[in-house]
């Protein structure tokens, strides 16, 4: 079988994690610093913060921001609930848009459109690693004095006109969950180059400890373990070389695919990570009736917007694109391991659909 997804662990990783057991060192120490300074100089910020997941990152962030009740996040419905769940475990309420068609990112538009006196932040996603659109939506967020939360889950190391993401708005919000583009198994960080932000996330993670048992703030525990950090000291040297690899993929799935598969864009000014090749056919069956038959991995990434999950129904959203894309989209392996065979296979799979 030719899989979705998987994750690139290899002998160095397996090493460090083993140095790590074998020091008795588990909880946050050195490897955690290290990782956190590394990833960073990477990104292009001041300050990295280590945590328990990407959805960690997102709540300790809107912690630090005092983002509570009574206040309204701007938040796109086509992507992963957490970017909503966050909005709510906070107690404020997320207000959900529309995407652009196009690429799949919160439509810059629907943000002016949405905005009210409760409005506290926006927060993009950075949705299958294409970057949304920064400079708008910074210009719109700065016109409405409000706050930019990139939630950078899937875009490690993706850029808009140049600038990195997880650098662009109050803070960034990575993940390192095993199918994403680096991994150190679960595992998240938070990005920023505001001070106060950033002792106030590290405080919070660790039960809002200041110093051992001086509690200044509320907090949770959300620390990164030694281990995940030894993982992803590894992951952050090869991150560079298998984005390449997607990219070269994605750029041989883009000059031989049918079109009429509904191949995704790259915005210009943009550097897509790909962390998902999304297709959006106008059927999508036939195409996972295909995949299917020849035994390729496949997934729907997201079949409902969260608007129309359980926990959001109420309000009355009209937001026609996130609920077409919903019923269209489908993505392929583009995994920096396929080998040419298997790139081979699912283009030949793909393209005998239309003949």
């Amino acid at each position: 079988m030719i899989t979705l997804s998987r994750p690139m662990i290899g002998e160095e990783e397996i090493e460090a994690v083993v140095a790590v057991l074998r020091s008795g060192m588990l909880a946050a120490g050195e490897r955690v610093a290290s990782f956190e300074e590394s990833f960073a100089k990477t990104i292009g910020s001041q300050h990295a913060i280590a945590v328990g997941s990407g959805t960690a990152a997102l709540h300790v962030g809107l912690m630090a921001m005092d983002i509570g009740p009574g206040d309204e996040v701007i938040v796109p419905s086509f992507t992963f609930a957490a970017t909503a769940n966050v909005v709510r475990m906070v107690g404020a309420d997320p207000v959900f848009v529309d995407i652009d068609p196009d690429d799949f990112t919160i439509h810059s538009d629907a943000i002016e459109q949405a905005i009210t006196s409760r409005t506290r932040a926006v927060m993009p996603v950075h949705l299958y690693g294409q970057p949304a659109p920064m400079r708008a939506i910074a210009r719109i967020a700065a016109a409405a004095g409000i706050e930019v939360i990139e939630d950078s889950a899937q875009s490690h190391l993706a850029t808009d006109d140049g600038e990195m993401t997880g650098s662009i708005g109050r803070f960034g919000a990575f993940s390192f969950y095993p199918t994403k583009n680096m991994t150190t198994g679960e595992g998240g960080m938070i990005t920023t180059s505001d001070d106060e932000l950033a002792d106030r996330a590290r405080m919070i993670r660790n039960q809002g400890m200041a110093a051992r048992y001086e509690h200044e703030l509320i907090g949770i525990n959300e620390r990164m373990t030694e281990a995940e950090a030894a993982m992803g000291l590894v992951q952050l040297s090869r991150v560079e070389e298998w984005t390449l690899r997607r990219r070269e993929n994605a750029a041989i799935y883009r000059s031989q695919l049918d079109p009429k598969l509904g191949l995704p864009v790259e915005r210009p000014g943009a550097y897509h990570v790909y962390h998902q090749f999304t297709l959006a056919p106008v059927d999508r069956q036939p195409v996972i009736d295909a995949l299917d038959r020849a035994d390729i991995g496949h997934g729907v990434y997201y079949p409902k917007g969260t608007h129309q999950q359980i926990p959001y129904r109420g309000p009355d959203y009209r937001l026609p694109v996130t609920e077409e894309m919903a019923e269209r989209v489908v993505s392929i392996p583009i995994r920096p391991d396929l080998t040419e065979s298997e790139i081979h296979t699912v283009i030949e799979t793909l393209n005998g659909i239309y003949q």
